[in-house]
């Protein structure tokens, strides 16, 4: 896959591991790259994952609140 031009972007195949962003200006860079690569598989998952949690969290979180419940009154 990596080899049709797919993969984890630039310099892969080469062997170079890209440094650690410094400063908080070249992280959100990198973020930003890491986010809008569209051909990585590993940000798929690592945003699927996130999701799934943050909904699981969300519904374990919300389920004591009934809506159904009579509001109080003025």
């Amino acid at each position: 896959m990596a080899a049709a031009g797919g993969g984890a972007g630039a310099g892969a195949g080469t062997g170079a591991v890209a440094a650690p962003p410094r400063g908080i200006r070249a992280w959100l860079r990198s973020a930003f790259r890491f986010a809008t690569d569209r051909n990585d598989f590993r940000r798929n998952l690592l945003v699927n994952l996130g999701l799934f949690a943050a909904g699981v969290w969300v519904a374990r979180n919300l389920t004591d609140i009934d809506l159904m419940a009579p509001q109080p009154g003025p």
